[in-house]
């Protein structure tokens, strides 16, 4: 069987016509982003929120601690006045709160709220018990493999979000 060599430099099986592959991969990646994005409305619409809003309680929940709303717009992309906005909802719906920060009596901290994170986990648990079923069709490689294209695809989305919005496309 031919060989090729991928991106990386190891060579790879010639598996069929690659442009080929590569059109079925775009097509299968758009579909695959149009379901997230569907999927994450859904789920903002179960639990009465906004998709940027759910977005954003996913990655504070991420985040080691409280954060200030600099940060926030930093992790959403959002100006700090559309960022201020987003906490302003996210408190009235009681999902995080504001303090100062200790340390620097000039900083407002924006803080989860532990029970209403329970709330957003408890619907979550419903769902996701299908993800981790799909998994176990999957060798450990694979996995691993999955897990390092999703690293990449952040990685890649987030250099593409700067270069849209300082105007470099």
């Amino acid at each position: 069987m031919a060989q090729k060599k991928s991106a990386d430099g190891r060579r790879r099986p010639d598996c069929g016509d690659r442009d080929d592959l590569l059109r079925d991969l775009g097509g299968v990646s758009r579909r695959y982003m149009a379901s997230y994005a569907l999927f994450n409305q859904a789920l903002a619409d179960q639990m009465g929120l906004h998709p940027t809003d759910l977005q954003c309680l996913n990655l504070l929940g991420l985040e080691p601690g409280p954060v200030t709303t600099g940060r926030i717009a930093a992790l959403t992309g959002l100006t700090t006045g559309s960022a201020t906005r987003l906490v302003d909802r996210l408190e009235k719906a009681g999902y995080v709160t504001r303090r100062r920060d200790t340390e620097d009596r000039r900083k407002v901290l924006v803080e989860l709220v532990p029970c209403r994170m329970e709330e957003l986990g408890s619907v979550w648990s419903k769902l996701n018990g299908a993800w981790w079923e799909m998994f176990e069709a999957y060798e450990d490689h694979e996995i691993a493999l999955i897990a390092t294209h999703m690293r990449r695809t952040a990685e890649l989305s987030a250099a593409q979000i700067e270069r849209l919005r300082s105007g470099q496309l």
